[in-house]
């Protein structure tokens, strides 16, 4: 995983309507964590992770008016080092050029997409291994 030169690592949170339960329960349990980065999301994420958890969160737009859009925009530059994308693989989206365009981002440069909480999760796990080196050198 590569991790920005900045202070701290840059984390995209995404989630689909039915996934939202899910990623919130995902970033309460490394809330720990995920202080210690910048975090931004989607519009409806992002207001529900900073209402519910208290973290700071720049958000975008909302998913099908432009947010997957825009945070992949970000990734392209640089400005993020992991995405976590709970996608709802049984429901048709609207955006789904959108949602495929940010996936491929991720691919085209590198950059960690976790599109479960499974793999979510052993993405985390592996940030907190890496924080805690770096803060030991």
């Amino acid at each position: 995983m590569t991790v920005s030169t900045g202070p701290k690592v840059r984390i995209a949170l995404i989630a689909h309507d039915k996934k939202k339960d899910e990623i919130l329960a995902l970033a309460r349990d490394y809330v720990d964590v995920l202080r210690r980065c910048q975090l931004v999301a989607t519009g409806t994420t992002g207001g529900r992770i900073a209402a519910e958890l208290g973290l700071d969160v720049e958000r975008m737009l909302s998913g099908p008016h432009g947010g997957d859009l825009q945070i992949g925009a970000q990734l392209a530059e640089g400005r993020v080092d992991m995405v976590l994308f709970l996608r709802d693989p049984m429901t048709p989206q609207p955006h789904e050029p959108d949602i495929n365009a940010l996936v491929r981002a991720c691919d085209v440069h590198n950059v960690p997409c976790a599109t479960n909480s499974a793999t979510a999760r052993l993405l985390l796990e592996q940030l907190i291994v890496r924080l805690a080196a770096q803060l030991s050198t």
